[in-house]
């Protein structure tokens, strides 16, 4: 599986492969890397087991899961490209690691966001949750793709006042998306810009923790 992505795995204290535990699989946003999950998730190490994903393409300094040709508009040629990739190899995550399958949640920032958002839509029941922070959801998903059942799903968007990229009424309309398809949405906007700040973070934590 690291020859697809590279990622890293946490788990809790004590860990035993004969029980079943939630987990966590993170994105980063471009142009940064798997170091992102444990700048924002790492407290739920002791309950979760958390896997950070490092985007497979070079970005500057850091990695992306895909190109973009403008801020809201993926390169889609590399973005079909993640989509053939990615929904396996998070399946492949959930069989390998003793999974409660009741329990499995996505969470990402950006561009980890947009594909939070797009895996939840793609794997359907597969997916218990995801933690949505500063993204959209593309509108092409459905056409290009389709896109399974998300009744059950239970969502946490955030997202900043002052964000220049995905401003709030983006945010606003991932809501309204996600409570559409059925889904349990909470929806937060921090006084922050592009970023994740120490409230958003502490609330995503608490979240995750309150699905457990």
């Amino acid at each position: 599986m690291q020859d697809t992505f590279y990622y890293e795995v946490r788990t809790p204290e004590n860990y035993d492969e004969s029980k079943k535990y939630p987990m966590l699989v993170a994105f980063h946003g471009i142009g940064h890397n798997e170091s992102f999950t444990w700048n924002t998730f790492e407290e739920l190490t002791d309950e979760f087991i958390v896997v950070g994903v490092r985007g497979h393409m070079d970005y500057n300094n850091g990695y992306a899961f895909y190109y973009l040709e403008g801020f809201g508009k993926p390169d889609m040629e590399s973005f079909d490209d993640c989509m053939e990739k990615l929904p396996a190899f998070v399946e492949e995550l959930i069989e390998e690691y003793p999974v409660d399958k009741d329990h499995v949640y996505l969470g990402g920032f950006s561009q980890g966001a947009i594909l939070s958002n797009t895996l939840a839509l793609l794997l359907g029941d597969k997916i218990s949750g995801i933690v949505s922070m500063n993204g959209y959801v593309p509108d092409f998903l459905e056409e290009r793709y389709g896109v399974k059942d998300v009744g059950h799903l239970d969502v946490f968007l955030s997202d900043g006042r002052d964000d220049e990229i995905f401003p709030p009424h983006v945010g606003g309309r991932n809501e309204e998306y996600f409570k559409e398809k059925g889904a349990n949405v909470i929806y937060t906007t921090y006084d922050t810009a592009h970023t994740i700040g120490d409230e958003n973070k502490a609330d995503a934590v608490k979240w995750l923790r309150s699905k457990i």
